[in-house]
């Protein structure tokens, strides 16, 4: 590996069916993998998972209505969007949170449901 390569993959499990879809995803160090791998213990591996659930809001909930001119209306379909993160920020012990850590997780946090909202086609 050279110095432009990363030491990390990214693990990740999907779920999709009628209920919602699920992501959930973590980063692992490839070295420490690779020992794991070998037979090594892996309770020594970081494991720090985050990801985000998209459920339907289900045919009965309350919600927007819709008409389609005849005076028939019928709700509109809506979604539930939980996004969690899992994020070790400094591992010292006696560390405090920083007003730099909040910004980058809020920034974080923005940035990953502006995606999911692209990738869906959906309005801001």
């Amino acid at each position: 590996m050279n110095a432009n390569q990363s030491s990390m993959l990214i693990l990740q499990e999907t779920c999709m069916d009628a209920g919602g879809s699920l992501v959930v995803y973590a980063p692992v160090d490839i070295p420490a993998m690779q020992v794991v791998m070998s037979g090594g213990d892996s309770a020594y591996v970081a494991l720090l998972p985050s990801g985000f659930a998209i459920i339907p809001d289900g045919p009965g909930s309350p919600g927007p209505t819709t008409s389609n001119g005849n005076g028939d209306s019928h709700r509109v379909g809506g979604s539930l969007l939980t996004v969690a993160f899992q994020i070790l920020v400094n591992s010292l012990p006696t560390a405090k949170l920083t007003v730099e850590s909040v910004e980058t997780v809020n920034n974080l946090i923005s940035c990953t449901v502006q995606k999911i909202k692209a990738a869906l086609q959906c309005e801001s």
